[in-house]
């Protein structure tokens, strides 16, 4: 299938809310490239991108994300628009639960329509001496349309160096259940490694990120990203 191997669920590219501070709020962010789980999304070039979310004092939030693409020259599809819903539940002092619904869509080129897909998520949040740990899980029964299963496996942690100094390391695996349908490079999964600086001057936060895959093609080999986001609150 044309670009398969280009595009990635965006789940990551979707700033998924970590606390329960209730209201409208948007963010704007500039990266020299939009990576999720380490493959390009903009065949390795800059992105401009920006999201829209309420959050009520329940937990329940609903959002929507948009970002500009490119899957190469043979697909003029330029624009992804998610939109999601979901919950937020802190279970105790230490111990969070996030899960939703998130609905991807692809405009610019005559078959942008047949790449849409729904999926589910669920994070679970760990918060010790150490830092703040996370289980990271999506599962999709319609990878970017082409009726495949597919879903990611996260663990992540974050700690501080110094106030206003964070550190965070993951690690991802991507399955696809089906590789007659879908396949990365050939095989039924890949794994993605990171580690990012992340802090915030003048109310503008900056993370600075390294990351590999194990897969060969261009667009997911090792590389560094810069990105800037702003955001406000109304």
């Amino acid at each position: 299938m044309k670009n398969t191997i280009k595009k990635l669920a965006l789940v990551g590219l979707i700033a998924l809310p970590t606390t329960a501070i209730a209201g409208v709020s948007s963010t704007v962010t500039a990266t020299s490239d939009y990576t999720f789980n380490g493959v390009s999304q903009t065949d390795n070039k800059p992105a401009l991108q920006a999201s829209l979310d309420y959050a009520a004092d329940s937990g329940w939030y609903v959002g929507s994300w948009a970002s500009n693409v490119d899957f190469g020259s043979a697909d003029d599809t330029w624009l992804e628009l998610d939109f999601y819903v979901g919950k937020y539940f802190q279970l105790n002092d230490r111990v969070s639960f996030d899960t939703g619904i998130a609905y991807y869509t692809y405009h610019g080129d005559d078959a942008s329509d047949e790449y849409q897909y729904p999926e589910a998520y669920a994070k679970l949040g760990y918060s010790s001496s150490i830092g703040e740990s996370e289980l990271n899980f999506w599962y999709t029964w319609d990878y970017f349309g082409t009726d495949a299963g597919h879903y990611i496996m996260m663990a992540a942690h974050t700690f501080t160096l110094a106030e206003g100094h964070d550190i965070r390391v993951s690690v991802d695996r991507s399955t696809s259940k089906d590789i007659n349908k879908f396949a990365w490079e050939g095989d039924e999964s890949y794994n993605h490694f990171r580690a990012e600086y992340m802090t915030n001057l003048k109310g503008f936060d900056f993370n600075l990120a390294v990351e590999d895959t194990s897969m060969e093609m261009d667009t997911a080999d090792t590389r560094v990203v810069l990105s800037i986001a702003r955001t406000f609150d109304f």
